[in-house]
């Protein structure tokens, strides 16, 4: 009896220590980059996402601002990316940002749009490891001849709405 004692005890706590340990904080990432060739800052029908493009997460503390973690991936061929982050980052500020493009004819920052915030902690009310991030992207340097139709509803819209 004693030894099934023990031997239950000892599965118990091995039981324990696995999924302790097994619990470690991990997230994963997931968002897309895209190409805005009318400049608006948001995609239209005319925005594609880019593959080959260049993202790096970072996480600041709140209050030092210093770095506390950081990586970078690059975007497969539908413009998607997938980012590990290890540990909980309840008092940092993360956020994805587009860093390169693959191509010189899209490759203007998009400026305050350029960034997506990320909650990487356990402590969010969210209960699922995969992060998705706002898409992030760049800009044609001019805005494409094709891009006029969606110029003019945009116009038509901000009309209607004032």
């Amino acid at each position: 009896m004693a030894k099934a004692v023990a031997l239950v005890s000892a599965l118990c706590i091995l039981a324990v220590a696995a999924v302790v340990n097994g619990h470690k904080e991990k997230f994963h990432v997931e968002g897309d980059v895209y190409c805005d060739p009318c400049r608006v800052q948001f995609e239209t029908e005319l925005s594609y996402h880019l593959a080959g493009a260049t993202v790096r997460l970072e996480c600041r503390d709140i209050e030092t601002k210093t770095v506390t973690y950081s990586a970078e991936g690059v975007t497969d061929s539908n413009g998607h990316y997938s980012l590990t982050v290890k540990g909980d980052h309840e008092k940092d500020i993360c956020e994805v940002v587009a860093v390169k493009s693959p191509t010189a004819e899209c490759s203007k920052p998009m400026g305050e749009y350029e960034k997506a915030k990320i909650e990487c902690t356990e402590n969010s009310g969210l209960h699922n490891p995969i992060r998705y991030a706002n898409p992030v992207g760049f800009m044609t340097w001019s805005v494409l001849p094709e891009c006029g139709p969606i110029l003019l509803n945009l116009a038509t819209f901000n009309e209607e709405s004032n």
